[in-house]
């Protein structure tokens, strides 16, 4: 991924993130968001205590602004479609965010994209939301996560195939999303360009790659054993290759390593991806049981980590994160998107 433009602007933008996240998170996560504190958790060094199970309200999602372009088919199956949203601005084109909503690709839908809509479009910035299909509908499909983050791929094609009908740059369209969504957001980020330009269809040829990626509650790798080292009492990612149990998963690793090293955000870090923004509810206790551990901050240190072995430009956000760059993954979008 090489030869892509990594611009850094600081904008002053304060508390966006809530609109980026609220679809996907419970009332306490969403009353925290656009602080990178929530005044629990533990430290990096501290020990975690044995959390009440957390009480899920299921939050109606927002009202949404009719669509420029609504269930855009970018695939046969019924649940590859998108909708997009027409920044109002003035120039003959302008730059996009690509959303990914969560849901473990299991649920969901892109009516989750809330209100980022609000702050996006207002600053110029079109968006699109993406539906895809979920493990349970990826017949004949091996691994059953090749579906959904394909559908993202073939999304993010489909939009730059319309780029001049929409009014789109190609070359300024970032990655978003929370959960799963933000997984698949990291993939793309750091896949190496799935573009065919041999190929007889013109979606097929445009490129799959962002110029950034702005993510909340990522997972950040599909390897179990570096999971299960990072994070003691995972037990998520299994059903993403086929596994009924995280210990069905942790026992067949050796047999699928192709395929981590494949669909594995962390496996397919290199020197040449774009910057990503990172964030986490909690602070991060590397080794340690986590009170939510599908979306530790565990994950964000150690793929930090492995961008700075390669050079890569990373902002990671949680509880204990001081004075960051950028507080928001919205300030940090718009900061790539719109350096003027």
């Amino acid at each position: 991924m090489m030869n892509r433009t990594r611009t850094l602007l600081q904008m002053s933008v304060r508390g966006l993130w809530a609109g980026f996240m609220a679809a996907s998170l419970n009332a306490q996560d969403i009353q925290n968001l656009g602080q990178p504190s929530d005044g629990g958790g533990s430290g990096a060094g501290g020990s975690v205590q044995q959390a009440k199970p957390e009480k899920r309200i299921e939050k109606q999602a927002p009202t949404l602004p009719a669509p420029t372009k609504s269930e855009v088919a970018d695939g046969p199956h019924p649940k590859q479609v998108l909708d997009f949203w027409k920044a109002p601005s003035g120039a003959m084109s302008g730059p996009l965010v690509l959303y990914i909503h969560g849901g473990g690709w299991r649920g969901g839908d892109r009516s989750h994209v809330g209100t980022i809509l609000k702050p996006m479009l207002a600053a110029g910035v079109s968006v699109v939301s993406i539906s895809y299909r979920f493990i349970p509908e990826a017949e004949n499909v091996q691994p059953p996560v090749m579906a959904p983050m394909r559908d993202a791929a073939r999304a993010l094609q489909t939009v730059r195939s319309r780029a001049s009908e929409w009014g789109i740059d190609k070359k300024r369209i970032a990655a978003a999303g929370f959960s799963a969504g933000a997984c698949t957001s990291l993939w793309l980020a750091f896949h190496e360009d799935l573009a065919d330009p041999g190929s007889s269809d013109p979606v097929a040829r445009e490129s799959t790659r962002v110029l950034a990626a702005a993510v909340g509650g990522a997972q950040t790798s599909l390897d179990p054993v570096q999971m299960k080292e990072w994070i003691p009492n995972i037990g998520y990612g299994g059903h993403a290759f086929g596994f009924a149990s995280f210990d069905a998963f942790l026992a067949g690793r050796d047999k699928i390593v192709p395929w981590i090293q494949e669909y594995s955000p962390y496996a397919l870090v290199t020197p040449d991806d774009p910057p990503v923004h990172l964030w986490y509810r909690r602070a991060p206790a590397v080794g340690q049981k986590q009170s939510d551990p599908t979306h530790s901050a565990n994950f964000g240190v150690k793929l930090q980590e492995r961008l700075m072995e390669v050079g890569v430009k990373s902002e990671l956000v949680h509880a204990d994160t001081q004075n960051p760059l950028h507080k928001t993954g919205v300030e940090f979008l718009l900061s790539v998107l719109k350096p003027d």
